[in-house]
């Protein structure tokens, strides 16, 4: 249990915030508060009681709990020599977290009551005291943002994962069957040169090999057909296996018609070996193509993230095309996109300013508004629409969903901090709250729009000429 102590004006003396005070007024604050001890491990203050104390450590330690389902998850200590509670003008009215002792640990406790008089006793203390809180308000914001940032990347990781996780698979696929393909383009080269072809057919044969650009799109029943015809074209150009070199030539774009013109020039005993060795050729053509475009669709993805976290630039703030942050967030959201069954759309227009700001924190923002609004689109037929126009000497994004919108109660209150309709675990009701904040930071404005099947977030901000 709380044992009180007597006053002790040596137990002052270590609190930064008191260092240097005159002597009366230390006396004054010993009159007016209280010393405290309390042993190892006991509660000194409760999430929800009303904060109506300064806390001030003389010795030991005192750790806040953040209490979330009956678990106790650590949040920051205050150790011996620094201030807790509330302070003068501060607008704190119960404490959030579980403040406990670690150690034998004593404490100053100077109630709310007494600040009125504290202002006459020493308004130098009065000014060191909201400079603390200041401070504290400070850091408590760019905590409130950093798990914000975290909180949704740890959201998006799944999404990254899997979407990192198609082109690897790719690469490997794509690998170990060019790897196959390379072992037996010997064996086919052997039997093609020990059929005597004309040197002007090798020379012709090794030009024509080639993928187009664009293979042509089939249906499964017209590509079936195609198959089938250039199988039967195969064999009777003496390949044994035709029905095996078919796909492979009709993926590069072959027919029977390109084919013709390639051959004709062969003898025919060589035109089987001639056939099978370009398709080999063709198919390590194509999965090493196919290996590339994994590899790009892995770069994006990363540059992506890269775009996103502001990972590759210094701090501070830079000209910025505003649409190049809300496309790398757009992309690291595909995967949530696509598991609501969503359609995208972006407008953008192309004469749009550029503006001065932080990425990392507009990329913020677009997360949150982007995040919010996938969720809110119905399970099918739900539309995210992406706007940015030019407007006021500035730019505007707009962030549309076809959701069942906003109540007019909730709508009232969605910026206020900790406020979330969202089920407990799911949403901090910060989000929005920060959003906001970084967008008026940056000498914008967000405003919402909301009616049942549409709900839009305007993030307005001023343009800079380059």
């Amino acid at each position: 249990m709380a044992q009180q102590l007597p006053p002790d004006p040596a137990a002052l003396s270590g609190i930064i915030a008191f260092q240097g005070l005159p002597a009366d007024v230390l006396d004054w604050l010993l009159q007016a508060g209280e010393l405290r001890q309390y042993a190892d491990g006991e509660i000194l203050v409760q999430a929800g009681d009303p904060a109506d104390v300064m806390i001030a450590v003389v010795a030991g330690t005192m750790q806040y709990y953040r209490l979330d389902n009956g678990r106790r998850e650590p949040i920051f200590r205050i150790e011996a020599g620094y201030l807790s509670g509330v302070l003068p003008y501060s607008r704190l009215q119960v404490f959030r977290g579980q403040g406990v002792a670690v150690g034998n640990t004593k404490l100053f406790l100077l109630p709310r009551t007494q600040f009125p008089a504290l202002e006459q006793v020493s308004p130098e203390l009065v000014q060191r005291l909201v400079a603390v809180m200041s401070d504290r308000a400070r850091d408590e914001v760019r905590g409130q943002e950093r798990d914000d940032k975290l909180r949704a990347l740890g959201k998006l990781s799944a999404g990254l994962a899997h979407e990192l996780n198609n082109p690897a698979a790719a690469i490997a696929r794509a690998s170990a069957a060019l790897n196959e393909a390379l072992k037996k383009k010997p064996f086919l080269l052997t039997n093609l040169l020990a059929a005597c072809p004309p040197a002007e057919a090798v020379a012709a044969l090794l030009n024509y090999g080639g993928l187009p650009e664009a293979a042509p799109v089939r249906s499964a029943l017209d590509r079936a057909d195609c198959e089938d015809e250039l199988a039967d074209w195969l064999q009777a150009q003496g390949c044994p296996d035709g029905f095996a070199l078919a796909p492979g030539l009709l993926d590069a774009g072959y027919t029977a018609a390109t084919l013709t013109p390639l051959v004709a020039s062969l003898p025919a005993p060589a035109r089987p070996p001639a056939l099978a060795w370009f398709e080999s050729h063709l198919s390590a053509l194509r999965l090493t193509h196919d290996i590339h475009e994994a590899s790009q669709r892995i770069s994006t993805l990363v540059g992506n993230v890269k775009t996103y976290s502001h990972m590759d630039r210094a701090g501070g703030r830079e000209l910025l095309v505003v649409t190049s942050g809300l496309d790398s967030t757009l992309n690291i959201f595909d995967h949530a996109l696509r598991q609501k069954n969503g359609k995208l759309i972006r407008t953008y227009s192309p004469d749009l300013p550029m503006v001065l700001g932080e990425a990392g924190q507009l990329n913020q923002v677009w997360t949150n508004l982007l995040d919010n609004a996938i969720d809110a689109l119905p399970a099918s037929g739900g539309v995210l629409t992406v706007q940015a126009v030019k407007e006021a000497d500035g730019v505007c994004v707009s962030i549309i969903d076809n959701g069942s919108g906003i109540a007019p109660e909730v709508l009232a209150h969605m910026y206020e901090p900790f406020y979330t309709t969202k089920p407990a675990g799911e949403g901090s009701g910060l989000g929005l709250d920060i959003a906001r904040r970084i967008v008026q930071e940056h000498g914008g404005q967000l405003e919402a729009r909301s009616e049942p099947g549409r709900t839009e977030l305007a993030v307005w901000l001023p343009g800079k000429v380059a």
